[in-house]
């Protein structure tokens, strides 16, 4: 592993640089990687050549020969010049960073949307990173009949990842007309959607399994859920609302992941509310905020109203040491605190189907109704006047429209 401190944290970021570090190294991890070195090396700027400069490079190509190393990793985004010439000086195989999380995005990539939304990212990156990567891409082809210009296999493979990008697209196209259809008889019947959105590792799936019971993955691991979850839950008021789990966000998070997940991403792009899950216990946690709130702003989202969730306060000695607590809702997924005060935040946040209050006279042989209204609403008055029932009750203006004609006129 080789890492590079360019100076473009904040003063006196010590801290973020080793955390921004580890980072790096839980990423590799992730990735299934056994790490035998880390290389660290701080200049003004990167060397157009090799990134790293000659000296440096000398150094890890000594690393490599003394640990037997397969795979270098760099926790730089590498331009194709830069790959193929580190390349040339080492006996094993380079990767950067965006390959690094490209490679665990199709690990844990489950559903067929997943997949081919992986499949296009990584043809996407690898289609400027083909040339001089090997002898074979300037060969041209032999034989009676081939001889002349003909077409190099460079060119072969571009035309056949184009070919396949293409392809791929119009799959992608597909499952985001299915998710449209889906979606728009989701909205026949008003309920607004609460997108979990955080960097990853954050805990946002324990948080969802707190409020939901979903049941699904949650893992120390980076990037551990990759395809998103819509549950169903209510609300304090008795409102409804799909709450949705989405793919975790990183610093430097690879552009070409941001453009292809845009169909997983449009959960959060239609949300009318975002719960930005934090890690409390991070020593970075604003940088990872800031990280966060960057992405939002490339994928459109950044003006939704937000809810801050401090998770994690378990891990915190002190409350008084929470980050930014002002404003924000402080949770414990694990211990299941705070989520109370957590949906409380949500029903007062929620401007889709407000709630209203009303009062109902209606006959005791209407029993499906009295069943809507106690089970969508808060009943907050209700009494027997002979074969009548009086309510009055506070919950979404949707459901008590349904039922105008039972209102009480003297009320």
């Amino acid at each position: 592993m080789a890492g590079e401190d360019e100076g473009e944290l904040p003063e006196g970021s010590a801290l973020d640089f080793e955390a921004g570090r580890a980072e790096f190294e839980e990423l590799a991890r992730s990735a299934g990687a056994t790490i035998a070195a880390t290389l660290v090396q701080r200049r003004q700027k990167p060397d157009p050549s090799s990134l790293v400069g000659q000296g440096k490079l000398d150094e890890i190509v000594g690393v490599v020969a003394s640990t037997n190393a397969s795979l270098v990793l760099f926790d730089h985004d590498l331009t194709p010049s830069q790959l193929r010439n580190i390349e040339a000086r080492l006996p094993c195989h380079v990767i950067d960073r965006s390959q690094l999380i490209l490679d665990i995005f199709a690990r844990h990539a489950k559903t067929r949307e997943g997949q081919l939304q992986v499949e296009l990212a990584q043809l996407e990156y690898q289609l400027p990173r083909l040339a001089g990567r090997g002898r074979a891409m300037s060969q041209l082809g032999g034989g009676i009949g081939t001889r002349g210009p003909g077409e190099t296999q460079l060119e072969t493979d571009r035309r056949k990842i184009n070919v396949r990008i293409d392809h791929i697209k119009t799959q992608l196209d597909g499952v985001r007309r299915i998710r449209q259809q889906q979606r728009q008889r989701r909205e026949a019947v008003p309920v607004p959607v609460v997108a979990l959105v955080g960097y990853t590792n954050a805990g946002k799936s324990t948080l969802f399994n707190a409020l939901t019971e979903a049941g699904v993955l949650e893992s120390a691991r980076m990037f551990a859920t990759l395809d998103p979850k819509l549950r169903q839950l209510q609300l304090p008021s008795r409102r409804k609302i799909l709450l949705s789990d989405t793919v975790g966000f990183i610093r430097n998070l690879p552009h070409t992941l941001v453009t292809s997940f845009r169909a997983t991403l449009e959960e959060v792009e239609r949300a009318e509310i975002l719960l930005h899950v934090q890690d409390a216990s991070s020593p970075i946690v604003e940088e990872q905020k800031m990280q966060v709130e960057k992405v939002l702003a490339e994928i459109m989202a950044a003006k939704k109203p937000v809810i801050e969730v401090l998770n994690k306060i378990d891990l915190v000695p002190e409350r008084g040491r929470l980050p930014h607590e002002r404003g924000a809702v402080a949770v414990s997924s694990i211990q299941k605190t705070g989520l109370e005060e957590l949906l409380l935040a949500i029903d007062k946040a929620l401007v889709a189907d407000p709630l209203v209050e009303s009062s109902f006279r209606l006959p005791q042989s209407e029993g499906a109704v009295l069943a809507s209204l106690e089970g969508g609403a808060v009943i907050e008055e209700k009494r027997f006047e002979g074969n009548l029932v009086y309510l009055k009750v506070k919950g979404p203006a949707s459901l008590l429209g349904r039922y105008r004609r039972f209102r009480d006129r003297s009320a």
